[in-house]
């Protein structure tokens, strides 16, 4: 599959985002192009989710602009922003007696008309992607009867189905033992490079963020951000003032690994 002509999927121009007396971000230039998986990195509580839900245009801004495929996001109605960008929430909550292969359809909602029911190609997409996170043996049993984990990887499934160009995902690995961890990231990562789409995922985990992000945005507190490619962003100086304790490169020259060191470091 070749990549679209326009490879710019969201940008924000001088964002500023708050929540409360927290400011989250103060003058955001952001852009997220085709082939690009952000990393969102930032202490509890500094606003990562507060973030997406404003670039999902759940939440309005204090100031600045967003756009979606070049865009005003306000302007679009909820069904185009819903087939053009998906989310995946930090905490998965089903109210609803569905199958899991039921579930994971929802994602074809913003594809279909109104009262127009889902067809077989809907039906294999939803059975493909339960398997793909794993899923497939429980494609009939009931969203309401799984663990935690299986629970996150339904919610992944459901927005594998709704096929957007962006992904927004909040800390998408809770709840995974590691193999699940690398299991869904390897989708997400496949999706990124294979069908040219783009993502930003908040995680806590730092060393998936030097496996499968190419860029990373972090969050500082205080509205203060900064952004850019992963290999450039992500060091022991600056990771350890994002967190406040002190963190430590190790590199064996196969892959570098960053280590909580101890002490807190000056803010």
């Amino acid at each position: 599959m070749g990549a679209p002509d326009d490879p710019l999927l969201l940008q924000t121009k001088a964002l500023s985002v708050q929540i409360g007396a927290v400011k989250v971000a103060d003058g955001l230039n952001l852009a997220i192009r085709r082939d690009q998986f952000w990393g969102l990195l930032g202490p509890n509580g500094v606003g990562k989710t507060t973030l997406l839900k404003t670039l999902a245009g759940v939440f309005e801004p204090v100031a600045g602009t967003i756009e979606l495929g070049g865009q005003a996001i306000e302007r679009l109605s909820r069904r185009h922003i819903a087939r053009r960008l998906g989310m995946l929430t930090q905490h998965t909550v089903y109210a609803f007696e569905a199958s899991c292969e039921e579930t994971a359809l929802v994602g074809r909602h913003p594809h279909l008309k109104a009262w127009q029911r889902e067809q077989p190609a809907d039906r294999a997409l939803a059975r493909a992607a339960l398997a793909e996170l794993g899923l497939g043996e429980l494609a009939g049993r009931s969203c309401m009867n799984l663990s935690g984990g299986e629970s996150r990887r339904l919610a992944l499934a459901a927005l594998l189905v709704q096929d957007p160009d962006l992904f927004l995902l909040d800390e998408p690995t809770n709840h995974l033992d590691p193999a699940n961890q690398v299991t869904i990231l390897d989708v997400l990562g496949q999706r990124v490079r294979r069908q040219h789409k783009g993502a930003i995922m908040a995680l806590h985990e730092v060393n998936l963020a030097t496996c499968y992000c190419t860029h990373v945005l972090m969050l500082f507190g205080a509205g203060e951000w900064a952004a850019g490619p992963t290999e450039e962003m992500l060091t022991a100086d600056r990771l350890s003032r994002l967190y406040r304790c002190r963190m430590r490169l190790v590199d064996d020259g196969r892959q570098k690994v960053f280590a909580v060191a101890g002490r807190a470091a000056s803010p």
